[in-house]
């Protein structure tokens, strides 16, 4: 079994298996517990015995079962894995995955870590982010096995990646917070198509200006706070000022890239996925960005 004593008290081991420092750890602590305090109080079944009846739990502390979830998150082991390395059945490891990254989740709303799925009008945008002056919009994919279902590959092979994925659009930050997240969809689908879907650029006020690439060509007849690289036009060639123009735009538009690097610590983001529950992916993915926000928060 792993020695979390150890672990916790070293910094270097810390940040390697959980992606978070002493100080973001500790500052995650006091949420995750109220967290899973609220959800123990309200059980999603009908409890058969009283809190606290039954065999000590493996994981007793809340310090305890933050690690777990970190630890899965960071490192992505299976839960054979998991079982050997906190003494108990692989079906409890699926358990405890599966009943904590909620908890880790709600932990993360309290902290205001999460970024937001959905905008509803401008109005929100403006209380959730007073201080917004840029949006930088870039997709991320993660690759998923490849399904036996003939439509189902069609569906989630990515002719960019050439392999089978998940796709979501990030909106970020020029300080590398990740604000905005899609839900998870299959790797065919492209990213102009899958942020009109979403209907995401439509609620960010006029005076927010909004950075893409040429992935996302045509939203600038849309609307008038869009700003994207040059494109070459059909068999000429760009101007020396443009191409200096698209040098200091993607100077700019690097900082989304950093914030997609920093998500991607979590090896659940990165490695191919192998879970089966549905949608299992995009809330690992709601996490990961979380972690990544709490950690430019409280570094």
């Amino acid at each position: 079994m792993l020695d979390l004593e150890r672990i916790l008290r070293s910094d270097r081991l810390l940040r390697a298996m959980t992606g978070l420092n002493r100080k973001a750890f500790e500052s995650l602590l006091p949420s995750f517990t109220t967290a899973y305090e609220q959800r123990q109080m309200k059980p999603e079944e009908e409890r058969k015995r009283a809190p606290g009846g039954g065999r000590k739990a493996t994981l007793r502390t809340t310090q305890d079962k933050l690690f777990y979830i970190l630890l899965y998150c960071k490192c992505y082991p299976t839960f054979d894995l998991m079982s050997v390395l906190f003494g108990f059945d692989r079906s409890c490891a699926w358990d405890w995955v599966h009943g904590l990254l909620p908890v880790l989740e709600q932990a993360l709303g309290y902290k205001q870590a999460l970024p937001e799925r959905k905008l509803h009008s401008m109005e929100e945008f403006l209380e959730r982010f007073p201080d917004i002056k840029e949006v930088i919009l870039d997709g991320t994919e993660r690759p998923v096995q490849r399904p036996q279902d003939p439509e189902k590959q069609r569906e989630h092979y990515s002719g960019k990646k050439k392999r089978h994925t998940r796709k979501h659009i990030t909106g970020s930050t020029r300080k590398k917070r990740v604000i905005l997240l899609t839900k998870a969809r299959a790797g065919k689908i492209h990213d102009k198509r899958q942020l009109d879907e979403e209907d995401l650029v439509g609620d960010i006020p006029d005076e927010v200006v909004v950075e893409g690439d040429l992935g996302f060509q045509g939203l600038q007849n849309e609307f008038v706070n869009i700003h994207l690289p040059h494109k070459k036009p059909k068999g000429k060639e760009l101007s020396d000022q443009q191409k200096q123009e698209n040098r200091e735009f993607s100077r700019q538009r690097v900082k989304c890239e950093h914030a997609h690097a920093g998500i991607k610590r979590y090896r659940s983001v990165t490695d191919v996925y192998r879970n089966c529950v549905p949608d299992f992916d995009d809330r690992l993915m709601l996490n990961a960005a979380g972690l990544w926000n709490l950690y430019l928060d409280v570094a």
